[in-house]
């Protein structure tokens, strides 16, 4: 397995399958709740980008309208889902703070084969700097946390990542809650030709910038010998754009991040 790095720059919304009330949900996990972008998302966004239809064959296969065939080959390359490595939730003293769990620490590490220790429930790596910390309408006594020494090996290393200084690790329910809480929700109104609303309004959610997340990849039986050519021109075509846009409403400027190995 190999992973990919996503730093949000903007608020990232990926259609949900259901549509509650007046509230335009993204998708989420069926077993944690949690938001997550579709493998399919970012295999149709990469797929788009390669412009020579070989290459494209090559790498991810074909679809059922690439010319006249009826039958699906596999390609090359196989792609995860983006899961959530931290998320940053506002606070009234410091600012911004990053959150995660051991559950969504443990999964990061699962998929990149690292051995760590993962840190135990409210560890923190802040915790001298103040003698009370509030997290959105949650507030926690210095005291009750614990010092984490070696955060820096949960938090990978790149230029964008530099920003990410404040570290939590919540519990699994509650780090739930606070990922919930702390999603982008923007209003949507209908107007008609007399400016005025049209049938209500909606809310639509989206995964709020500055989060970090990751998907996994890696090479698929179908290369068949050819791993490692198949291995570096993906990791070329990664290369080829550090900033890409996934996701839907691309025309308001949701979607962009940053991307590395």
């Amino acid at each position: 397995m190999n992973t990919v790095y996503l730093y949000l720059l903007s608020p990232l919304h990926t259609g949900g399958t259901t549509q509650e009330g007046n509230l335009l949900g993204i998708a989420r996990e069926s077993h944690t709740n949690l938001p997550y972008i579709p493998s399919s998302t970012i295999r149709g966004k990469l797929r788009a980008s390669v412009q020579d239809k070989t290459e494209r064959f090559k790498l991810f296969g074909n679809e059922l309208n690439d010319d006249t065939t009826t039958q699906l080959e596999q390609g090359n390359i196989w792609i995860g889902d983006g899961s959530i490595l931290w998320l940053p939730v506002p606070s009234l003293s410091h600012g911004v703070i990053w959150i995660s769990s051991p559950m969504l620490l443990r999964r990061w590490a699962k998929f990149n084969n690292t051995q760590l220790n993962i840190p135990s429930e409210y560890s923190c790596n802040f915790k001298k700097s103040a003698s009370a910390i509030y997290l959105k309408d949650a507030m926690f006594k210095a005291e009750d946390l614990l010092d984490w020494e070696n955060w820096k090996q949960f938090l990978p290393q790149n230029t964008e990542t530099t920003s990410i200084q404040q570290l939590m690790v919540l519990p699994d329910r509650h780090c739930s809650t606070m990922i919930q809480m702390g999603l982008w929700r923007q209003v949507k109104i209908k107007l008609d030709q007399h400016k005025t609303v049209d049938s209500g309004f909606r809310y639509e959610e989206a995964i709020p910038p500055d989060t970090l997340m990751y998907f996994p990849w890696g090479i698929t039986s179908q290369a068949n010998g050819s791993g490692e050519q198949a291995f570096l021109d993906f990791q070329s075509l990664l290369q080829q754009s550090s900033i890409i846009q996934i996701g839907g409403q691309e025309s308001l400027g949701r979607g962009f991040v940053q991307q590395w190995i």
